[in-house]
């Protein structure tokens, strides 16, 4: 299915690693996971469009943004991967704020962007099981651009089937994150407490 959606490799590099597990499983229920997985993704990218073009103001844009990212994102699972080695430390408090601030951070770094994304198109082109999670691949088509691959790595880690990683051309996204949260952890000594207050502010 072709899904219409406008993303350049600037305003997709950094949206959003531990894969959680999707036990052993006959071929029939493996063929049903992949299955979801792919209308997972499909959905995912319908109501991307919808979204971006939808004509909000950019605050609505940030906030409508967040819902899609409770919706089709495994937030926990990319929080305490993108935060690494210190989530181990961190409190429960810490972690659910780290959680809250990190998805309102996602929501306007690249929700600002998504202007610059109509016009183009998605094309699912593959999905299929990799040991404990699935992968959906899809190619971008760009105006002006050449086509570029992006893959939607999903499992059901958390109890319900979400996303949790992309990779585009090459380029792992949560390692691109978990780069940044480290950069700013160590910019206040690593504390969590004034990484998050930043985090809070960032964009």
């Amino acid at each position: 299915m072709l899904n219409k959606f406008t993303p350049t490799r600037r305003a997709f590099l950094g949206l959003m690693g531990g894969a959680a597990a999707l036990a052993a499983m006959p071929t029939q229920l493996i063929a049903q996971s992949v299955n979801a997985a792919r209308a997972l993704v499909d959905a995912l990218l319908v109501d991307l469009y919808a979204l971006i073009n939808a004509g909000r103001s950019t605050s609505q844009l940030y906030s409508d943004f967040e819902t899609l990212l409770n919706r089709y994102a495994d937030l926990p699972i990319i929080a305490q991967t993108v935060m690494g080695v210190d989530w181990r430390r961190a409190s429960n408090a810490q972690r659910s704020d780290f959680i809250t601030a990190f998805r309102s951070y996602i929501a306007r770094k690249y929700g600002s962007r998504f202007r610059e994304l109509i016009g183009g198109t998605f094309e699912i082109t593959g999905a299929r099981q990799i040991r404990n999670f699935i992968e959906v691949t899809t190619t971008a088509n760009l105006r002006n651009e050449a086509p570029f691959e992006v893959i939607w790595l999903v499992s059901s880690g958390s109890g319900q089937l979400k996303f949790f990683n992309l990779v585009i051309e090459g380029i792992n996204l949560q390692t691109t994150e978990r780069q940044e949260i480290g950069a700013m952890l160590d910019r206040n000594g690593g504390n969590i407490d004034a990484m998050i207050a930043d985090l809070r502010n960032a964009s």
